[in-house]
């Protein structure tokens, strides 16, 4: 009975901080929408794109990377809050939190879960925004995506909760961050088709294919359609495991104590 209550307080602590953090809400929706509304048609120039998805339906390009610019929400979303815990930490409020009574995985899973509700508020935010320019999907594929997107926001969340346990200094966040923001964003498929790709290089595809990105991006966007997509199911599942340890390891008090007498 004690767990629902330290889930409850958790996203509400998320909340009233993203409450109170307006900038943060307004870049979310800002840069998404400049990628959709500005550089979309110099992207479908350039690149010359006939879309057809595996739905099996012409579409333009807009609405073609609407999931792609999905996971952008969510993705600089969960390295925004990653940064929080690592403010968090040296403020000591993290070292508080994980010395509660409850299990380590359950706080952490708790402050995932606060970060995925958010991001996904954000994305139908943007979804919203681009109805109301005519850029609009499916009636159930706002529905159905729901799930890819809460998926897609814990393997991001934990991939940041991860990075979050290895930076020492809050100095060092934003270099980290777009280290990984960009590469994950760029070598995927949320800007253009994985056969684009492999018409210029088979090894960046290669790359795109192994990003865990390209697969949240899939997800959301055979949801969007009302389709699923096992294989990238499967993907994103793997690698919120592998983050998720990492982020169990790196958040270990044992761990920290051992290096401390060393």
């Amino acid at each position: 009975m004690r767990w629902l209550p330290a889930l409850f307080a958790i996203m509400r602590r998320e909340a009233l901080r993203f409450v109170h953090q307006r900038e943060r809400f307004i870049s979310a929706l800002v840069r998404p929408l400049v990628w959709l509304l500005v550089f979309a048609a110099g992207f479908r120039a350039a690149l010359g794109l006939s879309i057809t998805p595996p739905y099996q339906t012409y579409i333009t390009y807009e609405i073609y990377i609407v999931p792609g610019l999905c996971g952008m929400v969510m993705l600089f979303n969960g390295m925004q809050s990653s940064l929080s815990l690592v403010y968090d930490r040296e403020m000591g409020s993290m070292r508080l939190l994980l010395t509660s009574p409850l299990p380590r995985w359950w706080l952490l899973t708790c402050k995932l879960t606060g970060s995925t509700v958010i991001s996904i508020l954000q994305v139908y935010a943007f979804l919203a925004i681009a109805a109301a320019f005519g850029i609009t999907m499916p009636t159930v594929g706002y529905v159905a995506v729901l799930p890819a997107l809460m998926l897609a926001g814990l393997m991001l969340g934990a991939l940041g909760l991860a990075l979050s346990s290895f930076i020492k200094q809050l100095e060092n966040f934003a270099g980290v961050m777009n280290f990984v923001i960009f590469p994950m964003f760029f070598l995927s498929s949320a800007l253009y088709p994985l056969w684009k790709m492999a018409e210029s290089s088979r090894l960046l595809h290669n790359i795109c294919a192994f990003n865990p990105f390209t697969h949240a991006v899939e997800l959301i966007r055979f949801a969007l359609y009302g389709q699923f997509n096992f294989a990238a199911l499967a993907w994103v599942l793997i690698a919120t495991a592998v983050f998720g340890a990492l982020a169990l390891w790196g958040y270990d008090p044992a761990r920290g104590l051992i290096r401390k007498r060393a």
